[in-house]
């Protein structure tokens, strides 16, 4: 009898490691950013909390379009500098959003997310205006760096993006196929910058950590599955 328990509680503890519902352990070092219920640790870029446009709608953050109120971009509330950022998001039908980092909010010098935030693309590729745009697709470094490859699914299906920054060196992933690398910082970055319509704006791609950001471009988006690893 105590043998057969004793099986029974090893059986009971393995599936439980093993569980696919169950996060990436923080003792890997990863911490969930978004609790599938909640909108805490987010606010709306500039104001003290998440406007009413962000809501959580079926376990993932969704962008409700409909709502006259609470528009604008979704930032975390903790500033990050070196990290690998893991989220899963879905695009509406010719729907455009993004993910922008290194996001530094201060909305008396910086009207946007994206006036000192580098951004990957979330985009319809087929049905959106910017999908005809070389360097403004899905996975790109928008305006910057074009993906080498496209492995966006299609619309309405989950795709997971990656973006891991450590001390310069920065690399998207889209569906674990790396799409950029380069190096931030240095003069090729500075030329890219040069290069692009982000030239108007001084002090953009310059800081080395800030928040993150969800962009609200005026379509349907959601995101769910959100965490980070601070390396």
């Amino acid at each position: 009898m105590t043998l057969r328990i004793l099986s029974i509680v090893s059986l009971i503890a393995l599936v439980s490691c093993n569980s696919p519902n169950k996060l990436e352990n923080n003792d890997e070092g990863w911490t969930p950013l978004f609790d599938g219920k909640t909108m805490s640790g987010w606010h709306t870029y500039g104001e003290t909390e998440a406007g009413k446009a962000w809501e959580v709608k079926d376990g993932t953050i969704h962008l409700n379009i409909n709502s006259e109120e609470g528009r604008g971009d979704l930032v975390t509330d903790k500033e990050y500098e070196n990290f690998h950022l893991k989220v899963e998001w879905k695009i509406s039908e010719g729907g455009n959003s993004g993910i922008i980092f290194n996001v530094h909010e201060d909305k008396t010098k910086y009207a946007n997310t994206y006036n000192t935030g580098p951004e990957m693309q979330v985009l319809d590729n087929d049905k959106h205006a910017d999908g005809k745009i070389h360097k403004h697709r899905t996975g790109d470094l928008y305006d910057l760096i074009p993906s080498t490859k496209e492995t966006v699914k299609p619309v309405g299906e989950w795709n997971e993006a990656e973006i891991v920054s450590d001390n310069g060196k920065l690399e998207f992933f889209l569906n674990g196929e790396k799409v950029v690398s380069t190096t931030m910082y240095d003069d090729n970055w500075k030329n890219l910058i040069a290069g692009s319509k982000f030239v108007a704006w001084p002090d953009f791609g310059t800081y080395k950590k800030g928040k993150i950001a969800l962009q609200d471009h005026g379509d349907e988006v959601w995101f769910r599955n959100v965490k980070i690893k601070e390396i």
